[in-house]
């Protein structure tokens, strides 16, 4: 079951110059920054409460990033939700109706694995499922 909020990502352009605008914005700078190769995507983390925003910019053309940006400009990309077990999650929703865009989950950013609902099946909202790896993972 979907536990939490985990955080929102943003795509943005430039990382550095939102890094700065959400620094001012949250008072507080990043913690993190992660290369993740196989999105073609450098994220940035800053904490809010027990939530997270992730900024998220392209490191090639091809990326889904880099995609969404030339599509529909910077802006909210997707909400990630924590969850226990997301091999059983992903069963669930599928059984629920909900077209999952990655049935097997791939390591993502923060230590997490992670998988997609398609926006179509979501009222146009991308949904991010994310579980903290552990060592065998």
């Amino acid at each position: 079951m979907i536990k939490k909020v985990e955080h929102i990502g943003i795509a943005v352009k430039d990382i550095k110059e939102s890094n700065k605008l959400f620094k001012k914005l949250l008072g507080k700078p990043h913690y993190k920054t992660e290369n993740v190769e196989s999105e073609g995507v450098k994220t940035s983390f800053f904490k809010v409460g027990t939530n997270k925003i992730e900024l998220l910019e392209a490191t090639r053309e091809d990326s889904p990033i880099a995609k969404f940006i030339l599509k529909k400009g910077e802006g909210v990309h997707h909400i990630a939700f924590e969850v226990d077990d997301i091999v059983a999650e992903i069963k669930r929703l599928k059984r629920e109706g909900f077209k999952v865009l990655i049935e097997t989950p791939k390591k993502g950013a923060d230590n997490k694995l992670v998988a997609f609902l398609h926006p179509k099946s979501t009222n146009g909202v991308l949904i991010e499922l994310c579980q903290e790896r552990t060592n065998k993972e």
